[in-house]
């Protein structure tokens, strides 16, 4: 039997390992060897790390890590025993950008410059919501205006690796039986167009799209500053 420490460095190894597949899917684009494993992984790890053991795995403390949550910088899942986690899937952005950082700057602490590019990518965003005015008489009016201006900030710095990854968020889904198959479909064939026409079929106009955008693999890769500037945008333009 693994000890709590031994569960601890169990979990590390495991959500480290995920982040080497998520490297290797973006080379290996469409491999199912890659993307069965990487699955086996993120079922044994869950969607959630508690907040020790993310500061951990960003090389940063425990206090500051809860600084940033405090901020509204990381975010924060409830589980189902009632405590608050990071999210895999963001910290696995995170932890990506931190590396990089450490990377081109070695001994450099890397979570500091890597929140403040979040920050200032929010502020910069240009936030669109169907003309600029959406007609939101309602909680499902909100939810289609918050949809579309998402999927905007998403199109606008769209790229192969993001791509790959809704490839694999996609997959997962579909595994776990977790989106209906006819959504599956579609966005099946959308991530499989090229760039430029992903980007018009993410931001298109109209009940299909919309209805697609609900069930969006490219939903969690924006950062929370983003996120939020996003939901209080929507907000005050449904009002």
């Amino acid at each position: 039997m693994l000890t709590d420490m031994g569960v601890v460095e169990r979990r590390q190894e495991v959500f480290e390992n995920i982040a080497r597949l998520r490297r290797v899917g973006r080379e290996l684009p469409g491999n199912s060897d890659v993307a069965h494993v990487r699955l086996a992984l993120e079922r044994e790890l869950g969607p959630t790390i508690s907040r020790r053991l993310a500061a951990r795995l960003l090389g940063v403390s425990h206090t500051a890590l809860e600084r940033w949550v405090k901020a509204g910088e990381v975010p924060l899942l409830s589980t189902t025993t009632g405590r608050s986690e990071v999210p895999v899937s963001a910290l696995l952005d995170l932890h990506e950008k931190v590396e990089a950082d450490r990377s081109s700057k070695p001994g450099r602490y890397a979570l500091t410059p890597t929140m403040k590019r979040q920050r200032d990518a929010a502020r910069r965003m240009r936030v669109h919501v169907a003309d600029g005015r959406p007609r939101a008489r309602g909680g499902h009016d909100r939810a289609t205006a918050r949809g579309l201006a998402y999927h905007a900030a998403i199109a606008q710095r769209l790229n192969k690796p993001m791509v790959a990854e809704a490839r694999h968020t996609l997959y997962r889904w579909e595994q776990e039986g977790r989106i209906d198959p006819r959504y599956a479909i579609r966005w099946r064939n959308v991530l499989a167009m090229p760039l430029a026409a992903i980007r018009q079929a993410i931001t298109a106009i109209g009940p299909e799209a919309d209805d697609l955008r609900q069930s969006s693999p490219l939903a969690g890769m924006l950062s929370e500053p983003e996120r939020r500037r996003i939901l209080a945008e929507s907000r005050e333009l449904a009002a």
